[in-house]
């Protein structure tokens, strides 16, 4: 989580809390914008660090597996690698190396230290870095390098080098901070606290790496709640709501005295319909989005990229052809950043809008969504539009998205979307009731189970077959109806 940059906005934070998971939304001006869940059976790696051992080195990959005690090893490539020894001067490792070259900075075997930077996705494991990184609620302390960094959302000049100034005072040799927004106008004793918080429990982080053996877990990232209030939990928040007496007071005591009126227990019995979040979480888990004009987008979301595609859907416009297009566009601009946050979707996103002749008109929707995606915290870039008239746009990808966290692959269609039609399935019944008589002639004739409009559409090619295939015509075929079975899906027993 890093801080919204939508200051002007409302913001609303819902904390949802029952035995099975914790579930967080952020709400903008009453908008569902963003969405988090920590299951109790899931533990989330982000931000995790290991005692790792090194299982084996891919130099034509510039890259390493590292096993964390975890079902897949985690993957370490070569420009997340602080060197060591002979390229320890800073060099930029990235793009210079050879496969010999990563063979001296790590080898099998190896016991190192890693953080986990992005979740375990699909068959790929957790992706590791040797840089730390340990947040806090005004500092991030970067242990691993010799660097002072201010948010860009300060402005005031003079106040950056005043917090400058006030962790520099402090900051250990050789080990680097960056300032968080939440810091602008802190008192400096308070932000030199956080620092030494921080510089102590990296120091606990290294004991632990001296005493454990590897591969070992010996530091685990915040719980949801903290991060919420860590991350989430700025100045411009108007209020938290939370459902549990007990997480109401941990809350409760995790801010100053100023802040705890914000702070709401809720007693009813469902706090995510209450403002409309459960609703959104099921938008967000459909393919398509209507907006309240009647016009809509399509999500299609895939390994290699996510496409989206606007329609008008039943918007007619009152202007005329070409604004109502524009308008349409503009309208899809807003709601595709919302739903990329909403549902973290990382990666290649290609966005097919309606076509508009005038450049101008695509100037104007490019713009739009450009200021749209400002208010995502997550590293998102619009690279143009293709001539082809389709807009590119890469968002980091960290984790697993609303999506893979919350759905599961169709057992039916495996993931397609798609299953044969009741006509195809009793053409390829048919097919393996003629294959059968190859090898079962002597046979009375078959039982077929099956999908009951798969029969249907089987009987009506039988009631053809004496012309076609005699032999299959002079044999004797029962049907039996199971509305359970899936179209291709059937099963054949001799009689």
């Amino acid at each position: 989580m890093k801080a919204r940059l939508n200051d002007n906005a409302e913001k609303t934070i819902l904390v949802d809390v029952n035995p099975y998971r914790t579930r967080v939304m952020l709400l903008e001006d009453g908008v569902p914008v963003e969405f988090y869940l920590e299951r109790r059976d899931r533990e989330r790696l982000v931000g995790n660090i290991y005692k790792g051992r090194v299982q084996n080195v891919l130099p034509g990959m510039f890259a390493a597996f590292i096993n964390i005690n975890e079902e897949k090893n985690a993957f370490l490539y070569a420009g997340d690698i602080k060197p060591e020894g002979p390229f320890a001067d800073g060099e930029q490792l990235e793009g210079k190396l050879t496969p010999s070259m990563i063979c001296d900075i790590i080898r099998a075997g190896q016991d190192i230290m890693i953080q986990i930077v992005k979740e375990p996705m699909g068959t790929k494991g957790a992706r590791a870095s040797t840089h730390i990184s340990l947040p806090g609620r005004n500092l991030v302390f970067l242990p691993t390098v010799d660097f002072i960094g201010i948010s860009k959302r300060i402005v005031s000049e003079h106040e950056r080098k005043r917090l400058k100034k006030a962790v520099g005072e402090v900051l250990p040799a050789g080990t680097g901070v960056i300032v968080r927004t939440a810091a602008e106008g802190l008192d400096e004793e308070l932000i030199k606290k956080d620092l030494f918080d921080l510089v102590r429990e990296w120091g606990e982080i290294k004991r632990r790496y001296n005493e454990v053996k590897a591969p070992s877990l010996i530091h685990r990232d915040d719980s949801l709640i903290f991060r919420t209030m860590r991350d989430l939990f700025t100045g411009n928040v108007k209020k938290l709501v939370v459902n549990d007496k007990q997480q109401f007071e941990l809350i409760s005591s995790l801010v100053g005295e100023k802040d705890r009126g914000k702070i709401e227990l809720y007693e009813g019995l469902d706090l995510f319909a209450r403002y409309g979040a459960e609703e959104a979480i099921d938008t967000a888990l459909s393919r398509r989005v209507w907006f309240k004009s009647g016009a809509y987008i399509v999500i299609d979301q895939t390994e290699a990229l996510t496409s989206i595609d606007v329609n008008t859907g039943k918007y007619v416009g009152n202007v005329s052809l070409d604004r109502t297009i524009v308008e349409t566009n503009k309208e899809a601009a807003s709601e595709i950043a919302r739903q990329l946050r909403l549902r973290d979707i990382g990666g290649i996103v290609i966005i097919d809008f309606i076509d508009m002749n005038d450049e101008k008109d695509r100037e104007e929707v490019i713009a739009s969504l450009s200021e749209a995606l400002r208010c995502d915290s997550t590293k998102t870039v619009v690279l143009g539009m293709t001539h082809l008239g389709l807009v590119e746009v890469t968002r980091k990808k960290l984790g697993m998205n609303i999506s893979a966290t919350l759905q599961q692959e169709c057992p039916y269609c495996e993931g397609t979307g798609k299953v044969l039609s009741y006509k195809s399935a009793a053409l390829k019944l048919r097919h393996d009731l003629l294959s059968r008589l190859d090898y079962d002639r002597g046979c009375e004739g078959f039982s077929v189970t099956a999908h009951p409009e798969v029969i249907r559409a089987a009987n009506e090619h039988m009631a053809e077959e004496t012309g076609l295939c005699p032999e299959l015509a002079s044999k004797k075929i029962v049907f039996k109806a199971d509305p359970l079975l899936r179209p291709g899906e059937y099963f054949i027993k001799n009689i």
